[in-house]
């Protein structure tokens, strides 16, 4: 999607602090982190939200969730845990309609979203 800052970084377009890229997904650190280690993990196809996850492929919603626990090892808080949170609409403060994940970690987190 030409618009879409996240089409745009995937592209090249825009330079990101890319952590890891492989199985249609790419994770760059956020440029407005919440936590000492911040990384937004994103489709490679435009997808707007997990409500539309059904438009990626059975491989690439397989590859989902093992892609995110990689980018947690390569950033190095998978020993001290880690939070992993995506937001769907702006009732959600979905801010960019790409799907993304959140990976949060590097410290004891609020206990509130």
């Amino acid at each position: 999607m030409s618009d879409c800052l996240f089409c745009k970084i995937i592209a090249g377009e825009i330079p990101a602090n890319v952590v890891l890229r492989d199985h249609g997904f790419v994770a760059f650190h956020d440029i407005n982190p919440k936590a000492p280690v911040h990384i937004l993990v994103v489709p490679e196809r435009h997808v707007v939200s997990i409500a539309d996850v059904a438009e990626l492929s059975e491989t690439e919603r397989a590859a989902m969730g093992p892609f995110i626990a990689r980018v947690a090892a390569a950033a190095g808080v998978e020993s001290g845990g880690y939070r992993v949170a995506t937001n769907a609409g702006p009732n959600a403060r979905q801010e960019i309609m790409h799907l993304h994940w959140h990976v949060l970690g590097g410290a004891l987190l609020s206990q509130s979203m």
